[in-house]
């Protein structure tokens, strides 16, 4: 019986390479990463090399071709070392498989193969400086003129945006309201794209952040991803996903916590007694461990309802990236409480997982839409 509830062994092989990448490529380095503002491209293009930037992309387009769960356990294990790049190889992943889901062969032929290997990096351009929750209100422009159309607008907060050469960019084509958006791929050297300067952000510092420009940018028309007027049902698809890799995201970092408060509280002395042993301190890590595998087992289960196309599967992954991201942040919290002051020092991890988690319920959707979601979601049962 616990078969159904436990991993596969092709499951824990894969976890297992994704720790062991992580010990080596990223944990040792995201401290420095993050005080620098460094962008680690040669770490994300080593993680290409063992399938990482194609998670879901298919065997057929050059990626391995996994399934959600299989993803969720990659990102868990990166942000165990470095939330901040994990998430930034998530957002590569779901632009990737945007293309390659819904793109005409052309479009897959052009960007894919450079997009599996990471020779290239996409970014992914929902949100505007004035549509962020309310995305479907988004008003970047892409008027047709012959065989391309003209794109006009600006995307906030874009992961990646002035390093990244490939933006997967929501479009307004048509009427207002979702069904008048599209899905184009705008390259970074196209004429008239432009960026703002990298934003100054509390937390995912190995990553650059920036608004992209489009001012008058020609965009073949072969770099429509699905059809006209599909780009908002193409976003929403895509969240899914996105939504279970940031709360796996969410649940690395904080057993990255938990673990370092119990070796911290095991160490540290007080009254001539270890931290660990005080009662409270005992309860306190019970209950962080309780509730970490609590969310993990609802966001695993949410993970496999997304890769079977379930009924309910929109509701899952947002009930489980709710409870994930709310989940991590608490349990970094009460880590860094553990510490003492000493975990408001750069000199432990934990202050940058408390940073680096803070985004996570609030990017992909925040999680008052996600109730949102899956309250609609309950009234139409």
């Amino acid at each position: 019986m616990i078969q159904q509830f436990d991993l596969t062994d092709d499951q824990r092989e894969i976890q297992e390479l994704a720790r062991r990448f992580t010990a080596d490529a990223i944990t040792p380095y995201a401290a420095e990463w993050d005080e620098g503002h460094i962008f680690p491209r040669d770490t994300v293009k080593a993680a290409a090399e063992l399938g990482f930037g194609a998670i879901y992309v298919s065997e057929g387009s050059g990626g391995i071709g996994l399934g959600r769960l299989e993803s969720a356990l990659i990102m868990e294990a990166m942000a165990y070392g470095c939330p901040s790049t994990s998430a930034f190889i998530s957002i590569h992943n779901m632009a990737s498989w945007m293309i390659d889901t819904f793109g005409g062969e052309s479009v897959k032929a052009k960007y894919l193969p450079s997009l599996v290997t990471c020779d290239t990096i996409a970014s992914y351009c929902l949100t505007e400086p004035g549509s962020g929750s309310d995305a479907a209100a988004l008003k970047t422009k892409a008027v047709k003129d012959g065989d391309h159309y003209v794109v006009t607008g600006s995307k906030a907060f874009i992961s990646g945006g002035g390093e990244n050469e490939i933006y997967v960019v929501m479009v307004r084509t048509g009427q207002d309201g979702p069904k008048g958006i599209s899905c184009l791929v705008i390259e970074k050297d196209m004429d008239g794209v432009s960026f703002g300067a990298n934003e100054k952000k509390l937390g995912w510092r190995s990553q650059p952040t920036a608004q992209v420009n489009f001012d008058g940018v020609r965009v073949p028309v072969e770099n429509l991803v699905g059809a006209e007027g599909q780009g908002f049902s193409i976003a929403m698809s895509g969240l899914d996903g996105g939504r279970l890799n940031i709360g796996a995201c969410s649940l690395g970092g904080a057993q990255r916590a938990l673990d370092e408060a119990l070796k911290y509280t095991t160490e540290r002395r007080q009254f001539g007694t270890r931290i660990v042993d005080f009662q409270n301190t005992q309860f306190g890590l019970a209950d962080m461990a309780t509730e970490l595998e609590a969310a993990r087992a609802l966001l695993y289960m949410a993970a496999a309802k997304v890769t079977a196309g379930a009924h309910d599967k929109t509701k899952f992954a947002a009930m489980a990236k709710r409870l994930a991201t709310d989940t991590g942040s608490s349990i970094v919290d009460r880590a860094l409480q553990m510490f003492g002051g000493y975990g408001y020092l750069q000199d432990y991890p934990i202050e940058k997982l408390w940073r680096d988690l803070r985004v996570h319920r609030i990017l992909e959707g925040t999680n008052e839409v996600m109730k949102m979601i899956v309250a609609r979601e309950m009234m139409k049962q």
